[in-house]
């Protein structure tokens, strides 16, 4: 099968060593090829773009812009492009997320070499892709959350979800401002919102709280 008819891929991970392996996995099969690699969501927005892939695979946990924000982003800009989320996390809240982010399937890092090719084609078909076992550990985590009588974050928007990151990532406000293209008294506003919406103080607060919630990594 020539490339023109092959499933053109974008691979977007942190990890080179990642990419690797997942990409030995895609390449070698007859209908899939890997046509560009992201480190990070802000990269593979800017790779989506240029190389117009047909389906991207999306780390979560990535600097920058998480792949739940790319997922986003990218679900705006090219509504054709069919996105897949592929995770170290067993985690039913980041499952909703990736769904309301666009993304058609969730496959779970630790078994890629078992599912991810048929999540790929599923996800060519129109058809969502879950790994086995997932509906049963969706249930009993959300029952298990719901007996520990957890009680629900106050939503954040999306910007401010984005600052978020960047602050707890360590970047000052100029650079924020910058990678967002907003102005700084913009950035500082957002953060104060942040702090007083989260009931949080500082921004040591402010990066327990994003690595709490699969923002960032520890």
């Amino acid at each position: 099968m020539s490339d023109a008819k092959k499933t053109r891929i974008l691979l977007a991970d942190d990890h080179a060593l990642v990419r690797r392996g997942v990409r030995l996995i895609l390449d070698n099969e007859p209908d899939l090829v890997v046509v560009a690699e992201a480190g990070d969501g802000a990269e593979a927005i800017e790779k989506a773009r240029s190389d117009e892939p047909d389906l991207a695979i999306l780390d979560i946990a990535m600097p920058r812009l998480t792949g739940l924000q790319a997922a986003v982003q990218l679900s705006r800009l090219q509504p054709d492009l069919r996105i897949l989320i592929l995770t170290m996390n067993d985690n039913e809240q980041y499952f909703f997320e990736a769904l309301r982010a666009g993304a058609s399937g969730y496959v779970l890092k630790s078994v890629a070499d078992r599912d991810l090719v048929e999540a790929c084609r599923a996800a060519m078909r129109g058809e969502p892709f879950l790994y086995p076992g997932a509906i049963t550990a969706l249930i009993r985590n959300y029952l298990d959350n719901a007996a520990d009588g957890e009680p629900a974050a106050k939503a954040i928007t999306r910007r401010e979800e984005e600052i978020l990151k960047l602050v707890a990532e360590g970047h000052s406000s100029k650079e924020i401002a910058d990678l967002l293209v907003i102005s700084i008294k913009t950035v500082e506003r957002h953060r104060a919102n942040l702090l007083q919406k989260l009931g949080l103080r500082d921004r040591l607060e402010l990066t327990r709280y994003a690595i709490r919630t699969g923002l960032i990594e520890p």
